[in-house]
């Protein structure tokens, strides 16, 4: 396990520098377009031919038939973003000793600017696409007619929703520069007619109200306990009576040390946020009824971030 780092690196250096996108090619053609060392090169584009992530032949390296959507740059399936968000995370997870000992620092750094948005929002998409469609069916949705995706990033949720509910509505909330990428992402779509984009910040701006159901989806964990409870009253006050939040992430039990993945995410948080965590049922319930809510449980049960509580405005 402590070793496990050795092939994380190889695969995090081969995206920053942009690797897989110059295949096929020679370690001795790839240098002609950059300055770096040859030998260097070659020693780590042999590694990740031992590795099985790229193949060689002739002094010729390439990126398997196999692989060749995921290690692409433009490629819907590409999981790129997701390794560039990975890079993101290595450089702050090296610093969890002196966290540690000293304190886990100011500033949401894994955003320290616009690439580092991008790669975000589009790593998030990559995690979320393969599961939204399937969460939202089984959460079955249908009585929703006008839904608040408040931090809805690329609109991966608000999609799913608006193709499992006909005739439904949504208004995706984010920070300007996401909706900018949602909108680029969604033009063309037949469903952009029924989506609202509302720009804003939630922990300053007040929630679009009128709404049936809003969606809280990995929000929590990048906050504390009082962020939640404001954010939960913006959450309430955006909704009609009788009508519902739904939030997914990561649930914790008493111990906090169950389920394994979101003991480890908490780890995540502290070295990527100022303030963030995950939480209990109890903890998240509390906060709900503190903004308004009654009635928080649990309506899908999950090991990871698709665990899902629901609490309803009286």
């Amino acid at each position: 396990m402590a070793k496990g780092f050795c092939a994380s690196r190889l695969i995090l250096t081969a995206a920053e520098l942009e690797i897989f996108t110059k295949l096929p090619a020679t370690a001795k053609e790839i240098i002609l377009e950059n300055p770096w060392d040859l030998n260097a090169l070659i020693i780590l584009l042999d590694a990740l031919t031992a590795i099985q992530l790229i193949e060689k032949k002739d002094d010729v390296y390439n990126v398997p038939k196999g692989l060749a959507k995921a290690l692409s740059a433009e490629a819907e399936e590409s999981i790129i973003p997701m390794i560039e968000h990975l890079n993101s995370m290595w450089h702050n997870w090296s610093s969890l000793s002196d966290i540690i000992k000293n304190n886990r620092g100011n500033g949401h750094k894994v955003l320290k600017d616009e690439k580092s948005l991008q790669s975000f929002i589009m790593a998030m998409h990559v995690i979320e696409r393969d599961v939204a469609d399937n969460l939202t069916t089984k959460l079955d949705p249908s009585w929703a007619k006008n839904i608040l995706d408040v931090g809805g990033a690329s609109g991966t949720y608000t999609i799913a929703f608006l193709n499992a509910i006909k005739g439904a509505r949504a208004t995706l909330f984010d920070l300007s520069p996401v909706i900018s990428l949602a909108c680029k992402k969604l033009k063309g779509s037949e469903l952009l007619k029924r989506i609202t984009f509302k720009s804003g910040d939630f922990y300053k701006d007040t929630l679009p109200a009128g709404h049936d159901l809003v969606w809280l989806s990995a929000i929590i964990h990048q906050n504390n306990r009082k962020q939640n409870r404001m954010l939960f009253k913006k959450c309430f006050n955006a909704l009609i009576h009788k009508g519902k939040i739904w939030i997914r992430d990561h649930i914790m039990d008493k111990t906090r040390t169950k389920p394994p993945g979101g003991a480890i995410f908490a780890v995540n948080m502290l070295v990527m946020t100022p303030h963030g965590g995950t939480y209990t049922l109890d903890e998240v319930s509390e906060d709900l009824i503190y903004a308004g809510f009654i009635n928080p449980e649990i309506i899908h049960k999950d090991n990871e971030m698709d665990c899902i509580v629901e609490a309803v405005k009286p």
